[in-house]
């Protein structure tokens, strides 16, 4: 099964940009959709974004669309999530994931539908 470990994760001041990496341990990450949920203290995770397989479609939560992109380098079988303009509200550990099964839906915006999550990273916002 394929391992994905996330980076890039930090505190920062409200209004500055940081970049996630996911970086998986298989080629055949390339053949997936990739997602990144987050998880702030206290609430339930929740998606954040998603991009197909050769990163032609993304697909953001509301509370993102705007200041995130997500974008990926199947060479080095690392998906990115740039994160601008950041708000005390983002803060959570972020996690990315592959899709569970190869399908032909999209967008997929539930937990269920992916799995290999990985360990997540910090990211903490202040105002």
């Amino acid at each position: 099964q394929v391992q994905l470990v996330e980076s890039g994760g930090g505190s920062v001041q409200a209004g500055a940009s940081l970049r996630l990496s996911c970086a998986a341990s298989h080629q055949t990450f390339s053949e997936y959709v990739v997602g990144w949920f987050r998880q702030a203290p206290g609430k339930e995770r929740e998606f954040v974004s998603a991009v197909t397989r050769t990163g032609a479609l993304e697909d953001y939560a509301d509370s993102v669309k705007g200041r995130f992109a997500i974008s990926r380098d199947n060479a080095a079988n690392t998906v990115y999530l740039q994160m601008n303009r950041l708000k005390p509200e983002d803060r959570a550990v972020y996690y990315c994931a592959r899709e569970r099964r190869i399908t032909s839906k999209w967008p997929v915006r539930t937990e269920s539908e992916y799995d290999s999550w990985g360990q997540g990273t910090q990211v903490t916002v202040s105002s």
